[in-house]
């Protein structure tokens, strides 16, 4: 008897103890459930333009016209901090919210509500989490077609934005109906992992550099890895953008079954994005003599002052006033990230990734993407063949975008002219993952 109880407690603590390590622990993301006026530049705050009928900002008080100053003892000082704010809401958390109005200031406790989780009638949707190294809890989504047995799966690495990749009810775009589209259509097991800060995932997007967003990726790839219902010889990694330069360093680590590669890019950031400045004078009308004087005087200089001498844009604009004018980024971020991001990719030999790969490799570019070059996708063919490559293609889409949109030409792309939605871009990259694994549809 004293034996079994012994067995029956250790099999209790054995029990509370695998819980408390597979438990959940992140909470569940929310929105403001109100249309509200970003900063304007000059003074704090953000104005409510409009609120939802019994949202929680209205339950709470706050009218339209008010400006909402602090969230949480946070100043809404800039884009930014009103950005990293609105990232961070959380749902059934109590937060303070502070605003004015008519000259007073109104402030309440506000309980926001959960934002709905997506849900796919032919699929299991598993909301699961990971820890990166860095001590940073991570978003992973999980779709899986419900069906028995060790199945075929992709790992979506999305690009450097913190935009996330999930697909929760109401939102809409043409990246969102990528990841839906392939979620849904493409009869394989989908991974998706949020950035730090992003989601209902720990941490800043806006603070956290390339090192950490790697190490997330790293993480969720080893835990798909270990899940039952996986066949782990038949992973392919589907990269957009950002992650379609990371895809072959994650194909490589993991022995991955294949790359897809879609917006890809070869060169370092600093070539990179000095092609872009040239390409936007041209889109601005200048001449070719001004160009070649712009990219001389201010361009080089400050991307040099940023990615080799490893300034802020700041620290490079106090040293060369001159290009304060030229400079359209903040003071100490690109693309809502931080210079250490950029920075860390600048020394990153990614391009030597594509020297090392053996499985199939897929590129998508789009003919009217003016940010990635046609000339670094057709690079990666190039060290393909040189290494003995044999199984690789680039596909160039006519009039795709680098947003999954259909544009007459790259400049109506950069001046935010309409375009239009073709699945046939989602079902090419589905008939690629489809094939590398041996999967008919």
């Amino acid at each position: 008897m004293k034996s079994k109880n012994g067995l029956f407690l250790l099999s209790v603590l054995t029990l509370f103890s695998t819980l408390s390590v597979t438990s959940q622990i992140l909470g569940r993301r929310s929105s403001w459930e109100a249309k509200i006026n970003g900063p304007n530049g000059n003074t704090p705050g953000v104005t409510i333009a409009e609120l939802n009928k019994n949202s929680p900002l209205e339950k709470a008080g706050f009218l339209t016209n008010d400006v909402i100053v602090e969230v949480d003892d946070i100043l809404i000082k800039d884009g930014e901090v009103w950005s990293d704010t609105s990232y961070g809401l959380r749902s059934n958390t109590p937060t303070k919210v502070k605003a004015i109005r008519n000259g007073k200031m109104v402030e309440a406790i506000v309980q926001f509500n959960p934002l709905e989780k997506e849900n796919h009638t032919e699929l299991d949707t598993f909301y699961e989490e990971v820890t990166s190294p860095y001590g940073i809890t991570q978003r992973i989504i999980i779709t899986k077609p419900k069906k028995s047995g060790k199945q075929p799966a992709i790992v979506l690495i999305g690009g450097l934005s913190c935009s996330s990749i999930e697909t929760y009810p109401g939102r809409k775009g043409n990246w969102v109906q990528t990841i839906k589209d392939l979620v849904e259509k493409s009869g394989m097991v989908v991974m998706r992992i949020e950035k730090p800060g992003v989601g209902d995932s720990e941490g800043n997007c806006g603070q956290s550099d390339f090192l950490t967003d790697i190490a997330g990726f790293r993480a969720a790839i080893k835990n798909l890895k270990s899940k039952s219902y996986v066949d782990t010889s038949k992973i392919v990694v589907y990269g957009s953008s950002m992650g379609s330069a990371l895809a072959p360093l994650f194909a490589n680590e993991f022995d991955l079954a294949g790359v897809i590669s879609d917006g890809t890019f070869f060169k370092t950031w600093y070539e990179h994005m000095l092609e872009i400045e040239r390409r936007l004078l041209q889109f601005r009308g200048n001449t070719e003599s001004q160009i070649v004087e712009k990219m001389n005087k201010y361009y080089i200089p400050l991307y040099y002052g940023m990615l080799i001498q490893k300034k802020t844009y700041q620290e490079v604009v106090n040293e060369y006033p001159s290009l304060a004018d030229y400079n359209y980024h903040s003071a100490a971020h690109m693309y809502g990230r931080p210079m250490a991001y950029y920075q860390q990719l600048q020394d990153f030999d990614l391009a030597g990734q594509w020297e090392k790969i053996k499985v199939p490799v897929r590129i998508l570019r789009g003919t009217n993407d003016w940010i990635m070059s046609s000339f670094d996708n057709k690079m990666i063919i190039d060290v393909l063949k040189r290494n003995g490559h044999q199984d690789h293609l680039l596909y160039e889409y006519p009039g795709l975008d680098h947003w999954n949109t259909i544009h007459e030409s790259p400049k109506n792309s950069f001046e935010g002219k309409p375009g239009k939605w073709d699945e046939g871009t989602i079902n090419l990259v589905i008939k690629w993952a489809q094939e590398m694994v041996g999967l008919t549809s």
